[in-house]
């Protein structure tokens, strides 16, 4: 077994990323700094680390008539890739679950929706925010 990952009792699929105490504290500083940033842009943040079940997102922020479902990647180091890369397709179609599930409890006539990811990068005595906004489309089914 390789360090940092732990086993469920579940084989193969059963194998999920350990969440170690710093890490989310990392993830929760990073949401913070994202936050702060976007409401200094004229945003309000309408849920923070929003959950239904197995579905989750970091930030649903609003903007007038545009609502932006915001997945937050935060790192203490610039070496393993942008934002954009660290949100795959698994990630994305999770995304796209979450925000469904928002929009049919929260949405409302005349809104419009997107993804954006927010890379916030955590250094001593520094923070660096880089917002891709509209960064992926949902795929139209019909």
């Amino acid at each position: 077994m390789r360090a940092g990952w732990v086993t469920s009792a579940a084989p193969g699929p059963g194998m999920v990323p350990a969440m170690t105490t710093g890490s989310q504290r990392l993830g929760i500083d990073g949401e913070r700094a994202a936050a702060c940033w976007l409401r200094r842009r004229g945003w309000r943040i309408a849920a923070r680390r929003w959950r239904s079940g197995r579905r989750d997102l970091d930030l649903v922020a609003i903007h007038g008539d545009l609502v932006a479902f915001v997945e937050v990647k935060a790192r203490r180091r610039n070496e393993f890739g942008g934002p954009i890369e660290a949100v795959g397709w698994r990630k994305r179609r999770e995304l796209q679950r979450s925000a469904s599930c928002w929009i049919d409890r929260h949405g409302a006539p005349g809104q419009s929706y997107r993804f954006d990811v927010i890379g916030v990068l955590l250094t001593p005595g520094s923070v660096r925010v880089r917002h891709v906004a509209d960064a992926f489309a949902v795929p139209v089914s019909g």
